[in-house]
């Protein structure tokens, strides 16, 4: 079935996007292959004078007779516009592309790609800025779940399977990617008291948008799949607020125990908070029940 064919025929089964209980906090439910599924979000303004740059997804839809759960966490910079495009567009983008089902993976390599180039062309009204984004969609597939997770940027997924935390997603740090930004003109910086930088700007070598760095910059996303299974106990996305000041495996620790995702994603910000972390902090946990 061609793409367009697939998302045209998409139940809109949105739910608890943005609970009742307002746009900071909030949770839903569904069932993926028999396997109950729970998520709950929570987001905290940080201490700088700047409007909250960090914006979320937590939705079910249907593609076809599959059932999505769709997460994703984005944390912008320069302003709030390009985040809240991602929020709108990205995952759009994702299920319009022909080989969704067939290779999740590539497709979403090819919609971020896209929905950047997007963002470029509409630089003039959505601005100078940019953002990280890290997105996971569950896919109902018989009788399992699978996952599917892609990031740009610093925004983390870190899955716990067992009690043990494993990261999902790459942490793309100019130092990581300094020679080929070196190939392609730019330089990072490296000054005392400061974290290294794209062209002593931005802290992160790959992102969306940022037009005026961009030809040193990637918007490729590392992807990265997994069946959840009875080893697998929830999912934590989290923006650098989080990952600033709490280790993967403190953030598994701290809610291993916590039965409601959503009182488990606003221990996580309280905590950060607590850990003095300055920065926006936004986090999504979805719990796996057999």
């Amino acid at each position: 079935m061609a793409g367009k064919e697939i998302y045209n025929k998409m139940k809109d089964k949105v739910k608890d996007a943005f609970s009742s209980s307002g746009p900071e906090t909030g949770k839903g439910k569904t069932k993926l292959s028999g396997r109950r599924v729970k998520h709950g979000y929570h987001l905290v303004k940080g201490k700088s004078n700047h409007p909250m740059e960090d914006y979320l997804v937590a939705e079910y839809r249907q593609v076809g007779e599959h059932d999505l759960g769709l997460f994703a966490i984005f944390d912008g910079h320069l302003g709030h516009t390009v985040p809240d495009f991602l929020r709108e567009h990205l995952f759009d983008n994702i299920l319009k592309e022909p080989e969704f089902l067939s290779d999740t993976k590539n497709a979403m390599r090819k919609a971020y790609l896209l929905t950047d180039e997007k963002i470029l062309e509409r630089a003039a009204e959505l601005g100078r800025g940019g953002s990280t984004a890290v997105t996971a969609i569950l896919i109902s597939c018989d009788d399992s779940v699978k996952l599917v997770v892609a990031n740009v940027g610093d925004s983390r997924a870190v899955i716990s399977k067992n009690g043990k935390a494993e990261q999902l997603s790459v942490d793309h740090e100019p130092n990581m990617e300094k020679e080929i930004i070196e190939e392609k003109g730019g330089f990072v910086s490296n000054l005392p008291g400061d974290v290294p930088r794209v062209d002593g700007q931005l802290a992160v070598a790959r992102a969306f948008g940022d037009r005026s760095l961009k030809k040193h910059l990637s918007s490729e996303p590392h992807v990265a799949e997994e069946v959840i299974d009875e080893s697998s106990d929830f999912l934590i996305l989290a923006s650098d607020g989080l990952w600033k000041v709490m280790t993967n495996q403190e953030a598994v620790d701290e809610i291993k125990d916590f039965k409601d995702a959503q009182a488990a994603a606003k221990h996580l910000t309280e905590q950060a908070v607590n850990r003095r972390s300055k920065d926006d902090i936004s986090c999504v946990v979805v719990k796996f029940h057999c």
